[in-house]
């Protein structure tokens, strides 16, 4: 059956009524029977109001499907558009910091030495002490060496001497002893002869 165009302004269906057309339509949405005649008594509406009701109450919720979808996407666009400006402001700032690298080290590359002559001329001389110092440390040990080996033959010599004074003491005293005793026989034999 199809629907008239006075049928689109008809009233809403009252609470009950509403959910038991929708359990119809639910259970008989795919069917192909034929749809039943509808009621024409006051207390109900055709099934051609029912179903531009329903046609009314979808459009409205795409409708505000729709509007949310757009606020949605607007704030989506907003954000990105407050990020891009934040990174184009980092960049800004990385790209004058680059440059202020930049200028620090070509001042720092060209930067001249006001001590150079003479800083030049310590070097040189350093390098030619040191070329002094060599032969001389090299006479150095050498001398080292000997004085070492001189000091080892004038310790032992040493040692000799102290050894031979310690045994000349005892020959004197040894000696001194012996002649002491021979004195006192000596002197007993005269003794004895008077």
């Amino acid at each position: 059956m199809e629907s008239s165009p006075a049928d689109d302004h008809s009233p809403a269906l009252p609470p009950p009524q509403r959910q038991q057309l929708q359990h119809h339509l639910m259970e008989g949405a795919n069917s192909t029977s034929s749809v039943p005649a509808p009621a024409t008594n006051s207390g109900t509406l055709s099934f051609t109001s029912s179903l531009s009701f329903i046609s009314h109450d979808e459009d409205a919720s795409r409708v505000s499907a729709l509007n949310a979808f757009k606020m949605k996407e607007e704030e989506i666009e907003k954000r990105k558009l407050e990020i891009k400006e934040k990174v184009l402001s980092h960049l800004g700032r990385v790209e004058e910091e680059s440059k202020r690298l930049a200028m620090i080290r070509e001042e720092l590359e060209t930067l001249s030495d006001p001590l150079r002559k003479e800083v030049t001329m310590v070097r040189k001389k350093i390098d030619a002490v040191n070329k002094e110092l060599k032969p001389l440390g090299q006479i150095c040990q050498k001398k080292e060496k000997e004085y070492k080996e001189a000091l080892d033959v004038f310790n032992e010599k040493n040692k000799e001497k102290v050894n031979l004074i310690n045994k000349l003491m005892e020959l004197v005293s040894e000696s001194e002893k012996v002649r002491m005793k021979k004195l006192e026989e000596l002197s007993k034999s005269i003794e004895t002869l008077q």
